[in-house]
């Protein structure tokens, strides 16, 4: 999976800085991180979409023109819209969410944010996540912006990733610690 995901950040990294280069040249910045949010949230809510931007068994005109009808409906953003069309046009909507995630952290870069990816058992109340925010910041010395995920499976606690620094609290963690610690005592 890594390598997959190492291929995929190869092919989205020039879409995605052309594409903050334009949008800082046109000073379209806020506006093409909003419809690009407003595409990802799309992705995210809807596998059917996902799947079908992913699928190698349709073609790239297939998938063009369903865009294109998509961008029809929706009120995006000119500058989001034409970038769509070229990715699509060059048959790389498979690593759309890629390329968005890539714009994201280039755009955070030159604001000095970082971003924390939070992994909780449970979704975080909006205390709690400002409550981890303000301490990443503190810690860090930069805004932090969340990406929260929930993963049912930790049970309690938190695992943060910030670059590659990982901080894991999970109980599911800390009992698999306990369950090896066990073993070797008998």
């Amino acid at each position: 999976m890594a390598a997959q995901n190492s291929v995929l950040t190869q092919i989205a990294r020039p879409y995605a800085s052309a594409l903050f280069d334009l949008a800082q040249s046109e000073n379209q910045m806020a506006q093409v991180e909003t419809g690009l949010s407003d595409i990802s949230s799309l992705i995210g809510e809807s596998d059917d979409f996902s799947r079908y931007l992913r699928s190698p068994v349709i073609s790239a005109d297939a998938k063009a023109s369903a865009l294109e009808a998509i961008l029809a409906k929706a009120k995006v953003n000119p500058l989001v819209g034409n970038f769509l069309r070229l990715v699509a046009q060059n048959g790389r909507l498979f690593a759309l969410d890629t390329i968005i995630a890539v714009f994201r952290e280039l755009a955070a870069a030159a604001r000095g944010e970082v971003t924390a990816e939070v992994t909780s058992a449970a979704p975080l109340s909006d205390a709690q996540a400002e409550a981890l925010a303000a301490t990443l910041k503190t810690k860090l010395g930069k805004t932090v912006t969340l990406n929260q995920f929930v993963d049912p499976s930790l049970i309690g606690g938190l695992q943060v990733k910030v670059g590659s620094q990982m901080i894991d609290s999970s109980l599911k963690t800390k009992l698999a610690a306990m369950k090896i610690a066990m073993k070797e005592v008998g």
